[in-house]
């Protein structure tokens, strides 16, 4: 992660990235320790696999940690619910493919989920939307080829 790159990000998602920073701290890290000391009772470090799993572990948090301190340290609180004339981080989306109807909320990478119709700014659908208008027709190139959506709404 670039240690320098803006993270855009809802209030409700700084807040859930700040709640799982200080849940990894506090609590994930006691839990590691407790592990790493129970394996150490083993005895034998060069076969112990316990030791090695708990130290694993260990790095992985601390490599979770890291990135969520850079995340919330370069964090650009975005607002979802201001008036939008044009597609931007934070815009509802509603629009016309292939016939059918979707809507989608144009977010930062860190709260993407597209199953739940928030999609990345840095997906190619969300970059083919940004700077767009209601009325704008939009052709984006996915796995499957190019596609053509129509924006119906932005707000």
């Amino acid at each position: 992660m670039n240690q320098d790159k803006p993270v855009p990000i809802s209030a409700d998602g700084l807040k859930k990235l700040e709640a799982e920073l200080n849940e990894l701290r506090t609590v994930k890290r006691q839990e590691v320790a407790d592990q790493i000391h129970a394996a150490m009772q083993f005895g034998d470090y060069s076969e112990n696999s316990e030791l090695e799993q708990a130290k694993n572990d260990q790095a992985f948090l601390e490599g979770r940690i890291m990135t969520l301190e850079q995340m919330v340290k370069n964090a650009v609180v975005i607002d979802e619910n201001g008036h939008h004339d044009k597609v931007e981080i934070g815009s509802h989306v509603r629009l016309d493919l292939d016939g059918e109807t979707v809507e989608y909320v144009i977010v930062g990478s860190a709260e993407a989920a597209p199953a739940k119709g928030r999609i990345s700014n840095e997906s190619p659908v969300g970059k083919a939307l940004l700077g767009h208008h209601t009325g704008d027709t939009v052709s984006v190139l996915v796995p499957k080829g190019a596609v053509q959506m129509k924006v119906l709404a932005v707000s």
